[in-house]
């Protein structure tokens, strides 16, 4: 259980000064930070605002409530006014838990969405309901979760500007219980140590002839794979910088530490399935996701090596989704225009509908690539472009998610994946009974490279029999007709 947290004094006071200087009466955003099950203390980096609403309104209001009529008579005898009564706090817990959502597929390894932040006045604060707040911990909670998450814990942060204070408590998920918690500011960005790892894949899925009607779809069986994956991933072993490490090794040196995951050899549950007549398909899901992963300077190798997999195995899902919400929105789109194409469609179906077990053809898919965005104190982010998206949509993008005011360089963002994660989803007749038309076109395409391998020219292996026959008959004859009119010698 958190008892204690810290939090980035750089950053929390930059928010605290701003908001001050806005004069805004109230304000909701999202934690970003760290809780360890192994400790009982929480790390802040970074206190995030929930932005305006599609109607442009904010997510966080006070909002007066009407005096009864007990009060209105209260308020006549006293010579007091019936309006002193406090306003509470009014919070759209969709909109943040929205927001934290998409924050967290902006996090690498080691920083998650831990809780949610209130500006408001004390005395508003104690005229909402707790119920009101726990219930928008609790949204965000369920729209962030965490890569084996084990903790049902989550923070909430009430920065008073009457009195001026900080109030840190720890919201039980589950109940809705708070706890205060000991909090003070420090530095801890600086301190961050930096884990990289590039990580190479290939899974292949089969699709079941019998599965149910919606158990085969392009979503739910990439979700299963990627699931079945995390569990291979969880034994693989790391080497750190060449070296492999103890699970309770401190490592002091600085820099960036390069990680190397060596998978175990296992068997696959799915091989004697692939050759019986069960399976309709196969989903080939390959690629190279570079994995990032930040650790504080107490913490062992064994935490980063356990963030970086649920780094991976995050970047994995963040990229599906978006795929899923792309196509939702697109066929969104196409509803309010009738007529209009979904793009991403396959026989009239969205991507993530799209049911494989009644895929005839192969399919291929690009996943979107993932680039790394600088932060604070050397930190990077990260966010995920789509085929014919430029670093002006990703720079609006962290703008409007991460609330970056400073300008963002073409040049500062990194691109460590050359080539982004693909997908390939192929029947069952290309995959059992090869297709002989697909098998003569890729032998005419062999035969093609192989002569350009070589610089020579198309040449028919028919023609090149005829004439090895023509040059040999062609030299019998020769040598016969040589025999034959060979001069003879006069006799002595």
């Amino acid at each position: 259980m958190v008892k204690s947290v810290v939090g980035e004094e750089s950053q929390l006071k930059s928010l605290e000064n701003r908001l001050f200087q806005s004069s805004v009466p109230s304000q909701v955003g999202i934690i970003i930070g760290k809780l360890s099950p192994n400790s009982d203390r929480g790390f802040v980096y970074d206190l995030i605002p929930t932005p305006l609403t599609d109607g442009g309104s904010p997510a966080c209001a006070l909002k007066s409530e009407p005096a009864t009529r007990e009060e209105k008579k209260k308020g006549t005898r006293g010579g007091k006014s019936s309006n002193e009564s406090p306003p509470s706090i009014e919070i759209d817990s969709d909109w943040v838990a929205e927001h934290a959502r998409q924050v967290s597929r902006m996090l690498m390894g080691g920083m998650h969405v831990i809780g949610v932040y209130l500006w408001a006045p004390e005395s508003s604060f104690k005229a909402t309901s707790p119920s009101i707040i726990s219930q928008t911990v609790r949204a965000v909670a369920r729209a962030a979760p965490w890569y084996n998450d084990e903790i049902d814990e989550r923070l909430l942060i009430h920065i008073s500007y009457s009195p001026s204070r900080w109030i840190c408590r720890n919201v039980m998920v589950g109940s809705g219980n708070m706890r205060p918690c000991d909090f003070k500011m420090g530095k801890l960005l600086a301190s961050l140590q930096i884990y990289r790892c590039m990580y190479n894949f290939d899974i292949r899925l089969p699709v079941f002839k019998d599965g149910a009607s919606d158990s085969g779809t392009f979503k739910n069986v990439l979700r299963c794979g990627i699931a079945r994956h995390a569990k291979e991933l969880e034994s693989a072993k790391a080497l750190v910088d060449g070296k492999l490490v103890a699970e309770d090794q401190h490592i002091t040196s600085e820099g960036t530490h390069n990680v190397e995951l060596l998978l175990p050899f296992v068997s696959d549950a799915y091989t004697g399935a692939s050759s019986s007549n069960e399976v309709a398909g196969l989903v080939v899901f390959t690629g190279s996701i570079c994995a990032s992963a930040y650790l504080g300077p107490k913490e062992s190798a064994s935490q980063a090596i356990c963030d970086l997999k649920g780094d991976i195995v995050s970047s994995m899902r963040s990229r599906l989704d978006i795929i899923c919400d792309d196509a939702e929105d697109k066929v969104t789109m196409a509803s309010d225009h009738v007529g209009e194409s979904t793009g991403d469609t396959l026989a009239g179906k969205a991507i993530h509908q799209l049911n494989l077990q009644e895929l005839r053809k192969p399919y291929c898919l690009t996943f979107p690539r993932r680039v790394f965005v600088p932060w604070q104190s050397g930190i990077f982010i990260c966010d995920y472009l789509q085929p014919m998206e430029t670093f002006e949509d990703l720079k609006d993008r962290c703008k409007e998610m991460m609330a970056m005011e400073s300008p963002i360089e073409n040049s500062e963002i990194l691109e460590p994946e050359t080539e982004a994660p693909s997908i390939m989803a192929k029947s069952f007749w290309d995959i059992i009974h090869e297709d002989p038309t697909s098998a003569v076109i890729e032998s005419k395409n062999t035969t093609k490279s192989t002569e350009r391998d070589y610089g020579g020219k198309p040449k028919s292996s028919g023609f090149n029999l005829v004439t090895a026959i023509f040059i040999l008959v062609l030299a019998l004859l020769l040598g016969y007709a040589t025999i034959d009119f060979k001069p003879v010698k006069p006799a002595h």
